[in-house]
């Protein structure tokens, strides 16, 4: 396979409409067309799929703690306040999109080159392409709307440099098509891919057919709001269609780029083997989420999040110097009371290992800035006595040292080579301990669409169908699909505290317990009340549309999209509800980015002004609120239910 080699062709002119950013791009994409007109579509194909990437550094970075909050499904470290309609600057998925679609336009041109018989053989890769770019395309219009795509990346063969801008509607309509004749590509005889150069689906055309058809799912859901009947009946088509759908887990599109790092342009091919290498520590659980997952029971809340810092040894260092613990913690732990009135640890209660160990960050207003001591364990700087009450020291009476109380998104899960099972270990030691062992780079196993995905889909239209009985069994199949994918992906990944990591459990050996996924785990978590398909309509339907949030928990614009479309988590709900901010009504949060300024000198100007002015939208600066982005609605979102109103069924 050749996806950890630059294959580069002729990708130059691209898109003078883009941002600044994407100018830098050229540079590297600059190469005669020319020179690869006797290239080989397969090695273009491996680089299409070093650049597939839906959500990248940037996405987390800037926008993921934006969205989260914006959708009440998580939080922003900094905790919530008036910071929930700070925008800080767009990240890159408005033009994610144009990295494949650059190089799917190198494969047409060179494509059409060839007599019938070469076409045969190298259609398979073209359709590979344009799947993704698909489905990186959505991403784009999924908080910009209306995108240059249909003229896009042509000028270095005859095209345009200045591009239309196509609707979002037009671009569905598009995409649709594409994804039917990528289709019949794939279930054609004719057709070929080599599974030693396609990391994506290992040559299998049948799981590449499931995962277009599937695909169009994503385009069906998005359709609700403006065009029900349509979105319905592609829903049906995809149930129907005799390629099938992704429906098992080995249906999950779950690969890694690549296995050993490469001398050399580090911040190119090896950051796509591990994803990336710069950290992102600002999206963290909600107390309502992490609560919701563990009071039910629910295995992903240990992949989706970290374990807090506080294992038993911890707490024992606290009791030995004679401080209080968070009370939150504590109600779970057994201990004795010496006669120096120091207590002992003895082992945890209540749900026992590993689930003690999850707990989401406060939503209260403001309570980053109290300095009652309220909240000083989830924000212990602004607490006067930090020093001497929630801190401890080394033996010298030095070197303060705090532990988190709160889960984090777990950084493994997303990320490669930088966040290692030592480092998540090694900081939840005391002060005076030390304990280490060794980590091997970690190539990221990604996954892009699942089994469990499209079962929640199949399962939101059935119950818009109003046939309860087939919506029950997608999702109960989704559950337990989702459940085991992410149980794959943790061990794929190497998450701390996974079983076979085995160098976790060394430090806090008698208490540590492991993550993995346990015999009767799904039973326990479908027999709860708000965990099984059970209640009115409404209630299945919502139920529906939380566990679709869950699923995607690791995935920013996913959860964003789908709070955005249904109305969930509802304000009102009595399954999972919504965090109410009078500082920040519903009418208030954003629902789009913004479109950025035009310059002066963009030869762009005229065509972006008009695409905007079509769409209703005014233009504004990149990474400032204003409240259209709350008024303003993109066409796929106009007629969707307001933030946390539920659904308008």
């Amino acid at each position: 396979m050749k996806s950890n080699k630059l294959i580069m062709a002729a990708l130059a002119v691209g898109l003078t409409f883009t941002a600044t950013s994407c100018r830098d791009d050229f540079a590297e994409t600059n190469t005669n067309p020319s020179a690869v007109t006797k290239g080989e579509i397969s090695y273009l194909f491996a680089e299409a799929v070093n650049k597939f990437d839906p959500q990248p550094y940037l996405e987390y970075f800037y926008n993921a703690p934006m969205k989260y909050q914006w959708a009440g499904m998580g939080m922003s470290a900094s905790g919530a306040g008036e910071g929930i309609l700070t925008l800080t600057l767009d990240g890159d998925q408005s033009w994610q999109y144009q990295n494949v679609l650059r190089v799917l336009r190198a494969m047409e041109n060179l494509y059409d080159s060839f007599d019938e018989s070469q076409k045969k053989k190298q259609l398979g890769y073209v359709k590979g392409a344009q799947v993704m770019s698909i489905y990186l395309g959505l991403f784009g219009t999924d908080l910009y709307g209306a995108i240059p795509y249909k003229e896009a990346c042509k000028a270095a063969y005859g095209g345009t440099l200045t591009p239309e801008y196509d609707s979002v509607e037009s671009l569905y309509d598009l995409w649709l098509t594409q994804l039917d004749e990528c289709i019949a590509a794939f279930t054609s005889d004719d057709v070929s891919i080599k599974s030693e150069q396609d990391v994506v689906c290992g040559g299998d055309k049948a799981k590449w057919a499931k995962f277009a058809n599937s695909l169009k799912l994503k385009i069906a859901v998005r359709l609700l709001a403006q065009n029900p009947t349509k979105a319905k009946q592609i829903a049906a088509a995809v149930e129907s269609a005799s390629c099938g759908y992704m429906n098992t887990n080995s249906d999950d599109i779950l690969f890694k780029k690549g296995v050993n790092k490469l001398t050399g342009d580090d911040g190119y091919i090896n950051d796509r083997i591990y994803h990336w290498n710069e950290g992102f520590t600002g999206c963290v659980g909600s107390q309502s989420v992490i609560n919701f997952m563990v009071d039910n029971k629910d295995p992903r809340v240990r992949f989706f999040y970290t374990k807090n810092q506080w294992n038993s040894k911890i707490i024992q260092g606290y009791y030995d110097a004679g401080l209080e613990i968070p009370d939150f913690i504590e109600k779970n732990v057994e201990f004795t009371t010496g006669a120096d009135g120091k207590k002992k640890f003895v082992k945890w209660k209540g749900m026992g290992e590993p689930w003690v160990r999850y707990y989401g960050l406060t939503e209260d207003w403001n309570a980053q800035l109290d300095a009652t001591g309220k909240y000083k364990w989830y924000f212990p700087s602004q607490y006067a006595n930090a020093d001497k009450e929630l801190y401890l020291h080394n033996k010298e009476g030095k070197n303060p040292q705090g532990y988190t109380v709160y889960s984090t998104l777990n950084n493994m899960m997303i990320i490669g080579r930088r966040y290692s099972s030592a480092s998540q270990v090694e900081a939840a030691t005391l002060p005076d301990d030390t304990y280490t062992f060794t980590t091997k780079d970690r190539p990221w196993y990604g996954l892009y669409m699942s089994a469990a995905e499209t079962n929640l889909y199949l399962a939101e239209f059935a119950m818009l169908n109003n046939d309860e009985a087939k919506a029950k069994k997608y999702y109960d199949n989704a559950l337990a699909l989702s459940c085991n994918t992410y149980n794959t992906l943790a061990k794929d990944n190497q998450v701390a505290y996974y079983s076979t990591v085995t160098g976790c459990f060394g430090y806090d050996r008698e208490n540590e317990k492991p993550i993995d996924l346990q015999d009767g785990e799904i039973n326990n978590m479908m027999q709860s009340d708000k965990y099984a398909f059970t209640g009115t309509a409404a209630e299945k339907l919502e139920k529906i549309y939380i566990q679709e949030m869950l699923n995607f928990t690791l995935y920013p614009n996913e959860v964003f999209v789908t709070a955005r479309r249904s109305g969930y988590p509802s304000y009102n709900s009595t399954i999972l509800p919504r965090k109410s901010y009078s500082e920040v009504p519903a009418n208030k949060i954003p629902r789009r980015f913004p479109t950025g300024n035009i310059s002066q000198t963009d030869i762009m100007k005229g065509i972006k002004t008009e695409a905007y002015k079509a769409q209703g939208l005014t233009i504004t600066t990149s990474g400032l609120y204003n409240e259209v982005l709350a008024t303003e609605r993109l066409w796929q979102d106009q007629g969707a239910p307001a933030w946390g109103a539920g659904s308008a069924k």
